[in-house]
């Protein structure tokens, strides 16, 4: 969990930047599995339930992943609201009996009270207090930032299969195998920010405030002091050495924001031999047809130059810095989606 350093103070005036998203307003597979580990750690009773199947359309894919601790406390969400309340109440009963169970609710569920607005429906199965051990070690695995295949026994049971996630392509493609259903999870996005501005400013507030924790690479040290009193993680650029905040794996993103295009030309060359899934360059089309031919000159291959995303953003022209951010946030998101979509 990020923890915010104590605010910091401009002209003797507080700085106040409001901080990261509140527990409650977890939703990803890791925070999912984090909830259901930590009441189980409590001695607490907890359920975790599973999008197993789906009838029609759905707000949530198959494989999406829910916590239901005995006392109520909930993590994550399987529809836009629609049977969160019956899901809640069937998981504490499925605690109380200490069995799993499969439900649908929707089209063909005998629950006739219960209504998906799609016209839809949806079959979740209830694991009531999974093995402390294998969630642990799930948790252990999305957190060191390796992909992870869930595999759940119908009749009750839950283990990780690991080294498969990355081995066998099939495994990302959630569903039963027999009495078994496997799901495939990536690990959370990972935001790198480097440069200086408003617009790099502006972006960790935006990523913090969608539950993204950045990682911010500047030479400008008061803007490090904020991003690090808003919650984010920060570190001072230097000429002395590469960076190692700037190493990634597949599910990473790296947003370039400078506006002297001058500093980002080692950085980006250091970038560009990591497997980021994104790589984005502030500037405009000229600005990166100069990026481009100095460091073809520098002998970046067409492949390599060819993986930067630049004018960055989703909105052509953006120039004041909050909707520079949005843009550039929204490409980002959508790539990290289009990464790791499972159909």
């Amino acid at each position: 969990m990020l923890q915010c350093a104590p605010a910091i103070r401009v002209d003797d005036q507080p700085v106040g930047i409001p901080g990261p998203r509140a527990a409650a307003d977890a939703e990803t597979p890791l925070d999912v599995l984090r909830f259901v580990m930590e009441a189980r750690q409590r001695g607490g009773q907890v359920a975790l339930v599973t999008i197993t199947g789906l009838i029609g359309s759905s707000s949530r894919p198959i494989g999406t992943l829910m916590g239901v601790a005995a006392d109520g406390g909930v993590a994550g969400s399987l529809s836009g609201g629609c049977i969160e309340a019956a899901v809640v109440a069937e998981a504490r009963e499925a605690i109380r009996e200490g069995q799993p169970r499969q439900v649908r609710y929707g089209a063909g569920s005998p629950y006739i009270d219960i209504r998906l607005p799609c016209g839809g429906g949806v079959d979740l199965l209830f694991q009531p207090n999974p093995d402390p051990g294998e969630i642990r070690e799930a948790v252990a695995c999305l957190e060191g930032r390796q992909p992870l295949v869930l595999a759940q026994v119908r009749a009750g049971g839950l283990c990780i299969l690991p080294g498969l996630a990355r081995q066998v392509p099939g495994w990302q493609t959630p569903g039963w195998q027999g009495e078994t259903f496997i799901s495939w999870y990536a690990p959370p996005l990972r935001l790198v920010i480097v440069g200086h501005g408003a617009e790099s400013l502006a972006l960790v507030r935006l990523a913090l405030t969608c539950g993204i924790a950045p990682t911010v690479l500047s030479p400008d040290e008061r803007l490090l002091a904020l991003a690090t009193t808003m919650g984010a993680r920060a570190n001072l650029l230097t000429h002395s050495r590469p960076p190692p905040d700037l190493r990634a794996d597949p599910w990473s993103a790296v947003v370039f924001l400078f506006h002297d295009h001058a500093r980002e030309m080692s950085l980006l060359e250091e970038a560009l031999t990591q497997p980021w899934f994104f790589i984005g360059a502030m500037g405009s089309r000229r600005t990166h047809a100069n990026r481009v031919a100095i460091l073809r000159e520098r002998g970046l291959p067409e492949e390599a130059l060819a993986r930067i995303v630049a004018p960055l953003g989703l909105i052509p022209s953006a120039r004041d810095p909050v909707t520079m951010a949005l843009s550039a946030l929204a490409q980002v998101v959508d790539g990290y989606r289009q990464a790791t979509v499972v159909t």
